[in-house]
């Protein structure tokens, strides 16, 4: 049995992994592959690392991690947990399983992004969320915004004294009069019809509407949705938040006694909702194999 047993292998279960090896507690960390950044060709606002390809930072962490005999890593994806506090019970691929006194959620979430043509070819590359990690490279140039009038309000105020011109086009449907004065207000274009689809010309991204053409830079989403990557908060029946994430305490314990969550599958109540950000993600890993720590010295002693 390990102490720990991490799964997910992105920036919050690495870190997890680091901690709990530097701590000399035995922790097996289960990495499927599948990453939120997958496509994102660097990584931005990362501290000694902006600019790195996530591919390399992940291999730099893991090459890191094999320094620690405590810790040991598997590339296989996790079929289920289960089991009680003190005997975690994680379901692995050819009826394989693994046990730990304790266990961190680490998978994260995904994006549900709209139903727009030539969208999900995009994503992370000329396609993108969060103006934290992607709004400098598009400094001085003109973007898209798809989405209501809310959500591009909210990236407007954000990316306004970092971009170019923006033009804003809906994605269900067209924008109230009221809805378009506001946008046109803040100084931003606003498209009269809805996006029909998106599509890299050279350098450039082609916004297509049923009466127009718009050619920009990249591209904001602020439509779309997303869930947990993992079936694990349903199977294991965490307290969820409205966000769509598991709700856990300042130290990444969940509702349930003996599961901890790291990263942007998760936050507390006092906050909004998650922040998909490497160094907050890698820092949550931190504090939950923290918490795990002390969760084993408790029953230790």
């Amino acid at each position: 049995m390990y102490d720990a047993i991490v799964i997910g292998g992105g920036p919050a279960g690495l870190q997890a992994a680091l901690t709990l090896g530097r701590m000399h507690r035995s922790t097996l960390l289960l990495d499927s592959g599948h990453y939120r950044n997958g496509t994102v060709q660097h990584m931005h606002n990362v501290i000694a690392n902006d600019g790195t390809p996530p591919a390399e930072f992940r291999a730099a962490a893991r090459a890191q991690l094999a320094e620690y005999a405590d810790v040991e890593i598997r590339d296989v994806e996790a079929r289920s947990v289960g089991g009680v506090e003190g005997d975690v019970v994680v379901a692995l691929p050819g009826g394989e399983s693994a046990s730990a006194r304790a266990v961190i959620l680490a998978t994260g979430m995904a994006d549900d992004l709209p139903p727009i043509d030539g969208l999900s070819e995009l994503w992370g590359v000329k396609a993108f969320a969060c103006p934290f990690c992607d709004g400098h490279e598009h400094a001085g140039r003109p973007i898209a915004i798809l989405g209501g009038a809310a959500r591009a309000e909210h990236l407007i105020s954000l990316l306004g004294r970092i971009v170019g011109e923006i033009t804003v086009v809906p994605v269900d449907e067209p924008l109230t009069d009221e809805e378009i004065a506001s946008l046109e207000a803040r100084g931003a274009r606003v498209s009269s019809a809805v996006v029909d689809s998106v599509a890299r010309v050279g350098d450039d991204v082609v916004v297509r509407t049923a009466d127009a053409e718009h050619t920009v830079a990249g591209i904001f989403v602020a439509s779309g949705s997303m869930r947990q990557q993992a079936p694990f908060a349903h199977q294991l029946g965490l307290g969820m938040l409205d966000s769509g994430a598991i709700e856990i305490d300042e130290f990444g314990r969940t509702s349930v006694p003996g599961v901890f969550a790291a990263g942007d599958l998760a936050h507390r109540a006092s906050l909004p909702g998650p922040m998909a950000a490497v160094m907050i993600a890698a820092t949550a890993g931190q504090i939950a194999a923290v918490g795990v720590i002390q969760s084993l010295i408790a029953a230790e002693h």
